[in-house]
């Protein structure tokens, strides 16, 4: 795999050993950041079920600030490290290895916000309306979040987010989605 554009473009990133990550391919994250081109410039990103983290180095490479990743596999976890040390994204990243709800929960915590959340769960999760709930209140006011999945599958997402479109390239299916109005006003009359 390869950065495809921006200043650590053509730079080779390593994919995780074993079955227990999905690379997105080059051809559909060519396509993916084609159409978030507007979106990236000092985004704040969150890459939740990163395996090798390519969506994120992507990113930095294409000009946003800085990048959260999270995986619960130690082998994409020492990949991401590897991956941020050699394109010398370390500054930039941050990077966990421990099960979605526990990072959600800490960056909760802290009261991060992101601008965009990569999601690229195993295609057998197919249920999302917990990970949607937890993102709400980390997600920036014009934030989106973009699934990965199975193009034939039918997934479960939350009622505080509303699906704005979606793309199919071959067996990979990919959903944009943003807050809902209501969760918007619900969020900021918290806060």
């Amino acid at each position: 795999m390869r950065i495809i554009a921006g200043t650590a473009r053509g730079r080779r990133i390593e994919a995780p050993e074993g079955r227990n990550t999905r690379p997105t391919l080059d051809r559909i994250r060519e396509n993916l950041f084609n159409i978030l081109q507007t979106r990236i410039q000092d985004s704040v990103i969150l890459d939740l079920f990163a395996g090798s983290g390519a969506l994120s180095f992507e990113a930095i490479s294409r000009g946003a600030s800085r990048a959260v990743l999270c995986d619960n596999d130690r082998s994409a976890y020492r990949t991401e490290k590897q991956n941020a040390s050699t394109l010398g994204f370390e500054k930039q990243t941050e990077i966990f290895c421990c099960d979605w709800k526990t990072a959600l929960k800490n960056l909760q915590q802290r009261g991060d916000k992101f601008d965009l959340v990569f999601l690229d769960p195993p295609y057998r999760m197919t249920d999302l309306r917990q990970v949607s709930v937890q993102l709400e209140d980390l997600i920036a006011e014009d934030g989106l979040v973009i699934l990965e999945h199975e193009a034939k599958q039918s997934v479960e997402f939350g009622t505080g987010f509303i699906r704005t479109d979606e793309r199919r390239w071959g067996f990979c299916g990919i959903a944009f989605y943003r807050k809902t109005e209501d969760s918007r006003t619900d969020t900021e009359a918290d806060g």
